[in-house]
């Protein structure tokens, strides 16, 4: 391995440990630096985590960035003692010391005590050893939770007569012979709670239940009794039973200041409202008020307030309305870099979010580019130019036939129609992009299940003009066979139909989607029996068809678990394309790449693949360099170092293939017995600017197994002889790869 490569490495990381060693020179006397932090038991429980209970510790050591080093801790040491600059940025940037402080450990003590006591182990203790050596002190924390306790002997006492039956056919949480565990006991008392309410008792809360516990210690079981309390509406009043509330009337009024009146449709109002006059009052129907004109772009602030009638059980409802500015105007500018050709482009928008009175949204983009192409030569101009224009309209429900009042209200959905012309003139051609589609997105309430389906996608791409030198170079040179580029600067029509499934719980994340294209027009051509051009193409309005099937699936899930600083995180990604009947070639907008930001980061984006293709021609890469089939195989360590940065460590793996053997991808088609040989494998670093709302993330990849050079030692394996120029890859991007 290259020396040159991994010295400065190694005294960096020596720097760094010299460092953050001396950083009890900054303590006070008679004080210790907490170094580490452990929390073990004495024995294999099979309920108690103990990286869970670590988050009891009320003091922790200082941040580990990946784990094994203290670099803030270690900045902060460079420190000296006066007040230059140097030395103050150098105090804020990085973190001092943690000082080992014994008031805090006792109360870790208590907590964890507690934590283990609301698990059930109710004899249960906590002993503190510490480890000192010179200025740094380890603290280890020894759980002891003795013998689980029981509950034996459930009772329930519900003093009141119309909850007690209303009660009766509930699915208790609590049963008898389960450990003790008060987050079953708040779990219940909670979910009674909700229940009632659901159900009228718009006055209910959940201090009206408490519970009474009596342990056996020779035994370690509890007896445990559940208490409902009457109604009492002060400390003076006398018990009653508790009363159920019914909507009396619903009012709605607008919440902006200037102006009182909602521009809403009455039945936009009526249909985002679950509250019902003349039935109970629900606290799921009014959660369900605010989720969906929540969902509203034309609303901004929702407020609903309930005012008793005076000596009734009724209630008046009122729906405070704020709604936003309809429309707004945008102008976004670029600037553009594509293989070293520099450019710039401007986007203007327009944007009305109460179109229809019904918080449709109705935007319109136009959008101009300009580049300087350099790497061209042949050509009358070198200069690339494109506009668009884009149009959508999006109604925040279903828009589509059959379907019942009750259905739609019952799924969060949105329905779009968008249109749009592109325009790109290349010295090379000119190329005309004309799509409009139809779709449907909804979400059922409260699951992680989202989906969507494409029901009608249109695309026409029309080549008016292709320059003599790009024809005769590539399209009709016979040198050149090149099926896969004469397919695409050809006229063609595409119609596809598709479906897509996406599953989040925070943890693991699902995305499925499968679209074919071509089959009705297919079966239109046949039964109405069209002829086939002289390359065996049917046609439609003289422009041929695509027909294709396509299906993605990708996996992700984080090792490590949820809400944790550091992350371990997998990600498998698979997908798969097949051109037939009236197509032999997929579209290029339909074809796979490898390399980039998302992909494996050791290669630049549309740099990886075919197989073991080479590629030959820098000018039309991002044709040959495509393919059928992807797999992505990623694992990334992400972890937090300190303000608004986190960093990570990762491992990709992946390419792709072509399924037909095509001349101009030698090396490409793929085969089972090859896909071991031909997977580019990468490492690298990563650094991410995480500002909540959105993440600016910056990955620097080295390859480590390069499936292009099968006989070439150094070039098949750069893990074992690294060059910089040739194997390192930048990337920037905006939110995460997975």
């Amino acid at each position: 391995m290259n020396s040159r490569f991994w010295n400065p490495l190694i005294l960096m990381a020596g720097v760094w440990l010299f460092c953050a060693c001396s950083a009890t020179r900054h303590l006070p006397e008679d004080t210790y630096m907490l170094s580490k932090v452990k929390v073990v038991t004495d024995g294999k429980y099979k309920d108690i985590n103990t990286t869970q209970m670590k988050t009891y510790v009320r003091q922790k050591g200082n941040t580990l960035w990946l784990s094994t080093m203290k670099i803030p801790l270690g900045v902060y040491a460079m420190a000296g003692k006066d007040s230059s600059w140097v030395n103050r940025m150098l105090r804020q940037i990085g973190e001092a010391p943690v000082t080992y402080d014994t008031l805090l450990a006792q109360q870790t003590c208590r907590d964890l005590q507690l934590a283990l006591q609301n698990k059930g182990y109710l004899d249960a203790e906590v002993e503190l050893y510490v480890d000192k050596k010179k200025r740094k002190l380890n603290a280890i924390y020894v759980l002891h939770p003795g013998t689980a306790y029981y509950v034996h002997g459930l009772n329930t006492d519900i003093q009141d007569s119309v909850i007690a039956n209303l009660l009766k056919d509930y699915k208790h949480v609590l049963y008898d012979g389960m450990q003790f565990n008060t987050d079953a006991l708040n779990t219940e008392r909670s979910q009674i709670t909700q229940f009632l309410q659901d159900h009228g008792y718009f006055r209910f809360h959940k201090e009206f239940i408490n519970y009474r516990a009596r342990k056996d210690e020779s035994s370690h079981q509890v007896e445990l009794s559940m208490i409902l309390h009457p109604y009492r509406s002060n400390e003076e009043a006398n018990d009653t039973l508790h009363s159920r509330y019914q909507i009396r009337n619903i009012l709605y009024q607008s919440g902006n200041a200037s102006d009182t009146v909602i521009h809403l449709r009455e039945k936009v109002l009526k249909e985002n409202t679950f509250i019902k006059e003349g039935g109970l009052y629900s606290s799921s129907d009014l959660q369900n008020t605010y989720n969906h004109f929540g969902r509203l772009s034309a609303v901004k602030y929702t407020n609903i307030s309930f005012e008793p009638v005076s000596d009734t059980t009724l209630l008046d409802t009122r729906i405070m309305i704020q709604t936003n500015k309809p429309s707004t105007i945008s102008f976004q500018p670029e600037g553009t870099n594509t293989a070293g050709d520099f450019g710039a482009a401007a986007s203007l928008t327009y944007q009305n979010r109460n179109l229809f009175k019904g918080s449709e949204t109705f935007s319109m983009k136009l959008r101009g580019a300009y580049e300087a192409i350099r790497s061209l030569e042949g050509y009358k101009n070198n200069d690339f130019i494109e506009y668009s224009i884009e149009t959508s309209l999006l109604f925040p429900r279903f828009i589509a036939p059959f379907l019942s009042s009750d259905a739609r209200r019952r799924i969060n959905a949105t329905s779009e129609l968008s249109l749009m012309f592109d325009s790109q003139t290349r010295p090379e051609f000119i190329r005309r992009v004309l799509s409009a589609s139809w779709h449907y997105l909804w979400k059922p309430r409260n699951h992680h299940d989202s989906y969507r389906l494409d029901f009608i996608d249109l695309n026409y791409v029309f080549m008016p003009w292709i320059s003599e030198t790009f024809r005769k170079e590539y399209l009709e040179n016979t040198s050149n066979s090149n099926v896969i580029l004469r397919y695409n600067y050809e006229d063609l029509f595409i119609m596809k139909t598709g479906f897509g499934y996406t599953y989040n719980n925070g943890r693991m994340a699902i995305k499925t989607n499968l679209e074919t294209s071509g089959n009705l027009l297919n079966l239109c051509s046949h039964v109405f029996g069209a002829s086939k051009d002289e390359r065996g193409y049917y046609k439609i309005f003289g422009i041929a068809y695509a027909q294709y099937v396509k299906g993605d699936f990708d996996f992700t899930r984080n090792l490590l678990g949820r809400g944790m600083q550091d992350q371990l995180v997998f990600h498998f990604g698979l997908g798969i394309a097949y051109p037939y009947g009236n197509s032999t070639v997929l579209p290029f907008e339909k074809r796979y790449f490898s390399g980039g930001a998302n992909s494996v980061r050791g290669w630049t984006v549309r740099s990886l693949g075919p197989g073991r293709y080479k590629d030959k021609d820098g000018r039309i890469n991002f044709i040959t360099q495509t393919g059928d089939l992807r797999l992505d195989l990623n694992l990334e360590y992400r972890t937090h170092l300190f303000w608004k940065f986190d960093g990570a460590m990762f491992v990709d793996a992946g390419n792709i293939w072509t399924l037909r053997e095509y001349e101009s991808q030698p090396g490409g088609q793929f085969t089972f017995a090859g896909v071991i040989k031909d997977l580019a494998c990468s490492y690298g670093l990563g650094l991410r600017l995480n500002f909540d709302y959105f993440i600016l993330r910056f990955d620097l990849g080295m390859k480590a197994i390069n499936p292009a050079y099968q006989t070439e030692e150094e070039a098949h394996y750069p893990l074992i002889h690294p060059d910089l120029s040739r194997d390192l890859a930048f990337h920037f991007a905006v939110g995460m790869p997975f």
